[in-house]
C-alpha cells in the first residue's frame, strides 16, 4: 500500500517514452486496478515470449528474421518486465515495516 504522497511508477509510458506516475492512496481506485491489470498481462506476454524463445532457439531451421523479431520482442517484453519489477519494489519497500 502507498503511503499519501508516494507516487506509483505506471506500467506504460507518456509522451516521449516518459514514465507515468499515479498519485493515490487507493489501491483498489480505478487507475490502480488498471495498473495491476496492464501489468498482469505484461508479465503475461513475457512468459509466453519466454516459451516461444525456448522454442526456436532449438529449432535449427529458424531463420535469422525469425530470430531478430524474437529478440526485438524479448526487448520491449523484458523492458515493462523491469518496469513492473521497479514498481512493485518500491511499492514493497514503502508497504514493509520498518524496523527499529
Amino acid at each position: 500500500m502507498t503511503t499519501p504522497n508516494e507516487l506509483r511508477l505506471l506500467p506504460w509510458t507518456g509522451s516521449e517514452g516518459k514514465p507515468c506516475y499515479l498519485s493515490t492512496d487507493d489501491r483498489g481506485g480505478y487507475m490502480s486496478r488498471l495498473a495491476d491489470n496492464v501489468e498482469a498481462v505484461q508479465l503475461g506476454t513475457a512468459a509466453e515470449l519466454l516459451d516461444e524463445a525456448s522454442e526456436t532457439l532449438d529449432d535449427e531451421d529458424v531463420g535469422p528474421e525469425d530470430v531478430r523479431r524474437l529478440a526485438q520482442e524479448l526487448t520491449g517484453a523484458l523492458r515493462d518486465v523491469l518496469r513492473v519489477a521497479t514498481s512493485r519494489g518500491h511499492l514493497w519497500a514503502v508497504s514493509e515495516p520498518q524496523r527499529p
